[in-house]
């Protein structure tokens, strides 16, 4: 993840500085335990002003509201009972080349500062620190004891100091050529390593722009550019020093992430504050995403294994049972035959009654022919008794199966989250959801809410009707008990876990053979057959599917169906360009 740097944030800072102050602070929300939103209040507009301390995304700029959920952190609270109705007057970096910067608050624009909100970006170090106007600590994001850090420590009532000056040499404009190329050169080494060594203020992404920008790389050898080289890395050495002092920003996007500079971005934005909302929003989801899909695949891995084993064991004490039938006839053997039963015989041959051939009976030498008999009988009984328990209890096992193995489909079938976003870790989070309703998850590490529930992925069948599929169990029985009218068709693969899909069509209207085609390759795509060249599909009318009394989330049975014959392998590419053009769109 690219972290922001002083040139970003200075980029922000301009901005919102130019278009937002003076503004009044209306509330404050905090979304998670590293991010805050302030809905700010001006002539114009109220936008919500995101500030975060995320050890990988710390950052501050314009965003999205915020969901409406409680809010329960303490940090938060503190914040409104301080700053709420006061106004905002200032934003500004505390010193040249710190990624620190001083949000002042006072009762109305023109008056001294009340409060201080010191914003630090720093990385795995960043923080956000409310101070008096004497700079007196009135309460930290994160608070730092002494034991953590004898350097800086950062306690509620402390004074409040700011970070420690990095070493290092500032950039200059006014500095001549011959002497920064001598401090760049001195000792050679890779370009971008040298230019971070040899200057404070400069990151490794601003570092590489520039090399690219003159057209070096960055891993070139200092030792082996040309005198034009030089002077071409100069050059744009100046033009970044030059977009810092006279604030000319231009946000883009760059192949491996984004730019302010503009040097060799692919594609504009309209303004630093929609740049790093769409990028931190979509990599804190990615990040999430990731995490969340671990641990719920890894725990239903882990189910889905202990099931099976213990519904193999149930199997094969079913197996064993079907030998009942066998010690009966041999205990009736017996007592047929006690006559030819001799004292200490560990075995006997006698025939079958059906089939007349010759059937061995382990016999105990002690006992005599009745008493074997009735060993066999009670081992008979034992064997029933035991069918008859073990029978349910593999039917149990099986549904649980089933029915985790569809929740794994479902996590399966999402994307990867980064072409759908928060739609995806939405969906994610309503899948730990309810396993956690049904027993399997415990609820000590929440996912963080989102501000609306997940909606199913949408395609356009060939005739231009709406395609909806569900993904997750949730969904599945919104889609199948709810949203399903008596006009449109109801798919899902055979026997095969899936996503439940709906073919939406018009009063009166009559799906074509390319539309039902359609329907059936995408509902084999989401299965668990996807990898399949050909999967068994079936489609009925909405009323004709049912779910059974106490079954669980996504459960359903059928009735009427017609089979078609689905291909995840034709729809895969449709619903890879189309989930990639959505995302484009957003």
């Amino acid at each position: 993840m690219q972290p922001v740097d002083y040139t970003t944030l200075m980029a922000s800072c301009v901005e919102l500085k130019r278009d937002w102050i003076p503004s009044r602070l209306e509330q404050v929300y905090q979304r998670d335990r590293f991010t805050i939103s302030l809905a700010l209040r001006t002539l114009k507009a109220k936008p919500w002003l995101t500030i975060s301390w995320h050890p990988e995304a710390a950052r501050i700029n314009l965003g999205d509201p915020p969901p409406r959920v409680k809010d329960t952190f303490t940090f938060s609270d503190q914040l409104r009972h301080q700053l709420n109705g006061l106004a905002l007057i200032e934003i500004e970096a505390i010193a040249p080349w710190e990624r620190v910067l001083d949000l002042q608050f006072a009762q109305r624009p023109g008056e001294p500062a009340l409060w201080h909100l010191y914003v630090e970006i720093m990385g795995k170090y960043s923080n956000v620190i409310l101070t008096d106007a004497e700079r007196q600590i009135i309460t930290p994001a994160r608070q730092i004891s002494s034991a953590q850090s004898s350097v800086r420590p950062i306690q509620t009532g402390q004074r409040y100091e700011v970070p420690p000056a990095l070493t290092g040499t500032t950039p200059k404009l006014e500095e001549s050529f011959e002497r920064w190329q001598e401090r760049v050169s001195l000792i050679p080494g890779q370009l971008k390593r040298q230019l971070l060594k040899s200057y404070r203020g400069l990151s490794p992404k601003v570092a590489e722009e520039i090399a690219i920008a003159a057209g070096l790389s960055p891993q070139q050898n200092t030792a082996t550019l040309q005198p034009e080289d030089w002077q071409e890395l100069f050059s744009y050495w100046q033009k970044w020093l030059i977009v810092l002092e006279q604030e000319q920003f231009d946000p883009g996007w760059r192949t491996d992430g984004y730019t302010v500079l503009g040097w060799d971005k692919i594609e504009s934005v309209d303004s630093v504050q929609t740049l790093l909302n769409r990028y931190y929003t979509d990599e804190v989801n990615l990040q999430q995403f990731k995490q969340l899909y671990h641990q719920l695949n890894q725990k239903l891995t882990n189910l889905l294994k202990k099931l099976n084993l213990k519904a193999n064991t149930f199997r094969q004490r079913l197996q064993q049972s079907a030998d009942a039938e066998s010690y009966r006839q041999q205990g009736d053997l017996l007592m047929a035959h006690p006559h030819q039963w001799q004292p200490g015989m560990k075995s006997i041959i006698l025939n079958d009654f059906e089939t007349d051939e010759p059937i061995k009976i382990k016999l105990t030498p002690e006992k005599n022919a009745v008493q074997n008999a009735q060993v066999l009988y009670k081992n008979s009984q034992k064997l029933k008794r035991a069918k008859g328990a073990v029978v349910p209890l593999l039917a149990e096992v099986d549904a649980e199966i089933n029915y985790l193995s569809q929740v794994q489909t479902s996590l399966n079938q999402l994307q990867s989250g980064k072409l759908n976003g928060t739609e995806d870790l939405q969906a994610l989070a309503e899948i730990r959801e309810e396993l956690i309703q049904q027993g399997y998850l415990t609820s000590e590490r929440q996912v963080d809410k989102q501000k609306d529930e997940s909606q199913p992925y949408r395609y356009t069948a060939p005739s231009g009707c709406e395609l909806w599929v569900g993904r997750n169990n949730r969904q599945n029985d919104i889609l199948s008990f709810r949203t399903a009218v008596e006009y449109d068709l109801w798919f899902h693969t055979q026997e095969i876990p899936g996503s439940h899909v709906l073919l939406r069509l018009e009063p009166g209207a009559v799906p074509s053979e390319p539309d039902l085609q359609f329907t059936a390759d995408i509902t084999a795509y989401y299965s668990q057959a996807r990898d399949s060249e050909q999967v068994p599909v079936v489609y009925t009318k909405p009323k004709h599917v049912y779910k059974p009394k106490g079954a669980k989330p996504g459960m359903a049975i059928y009735k009427h169906e017609t089979v078609i014959w689905g291909r995840p392998q034709v729809a895969k590419e449709y619903v890879v360009n189309s989930n990639v053009a959505h995302n484009k769109s957003s």
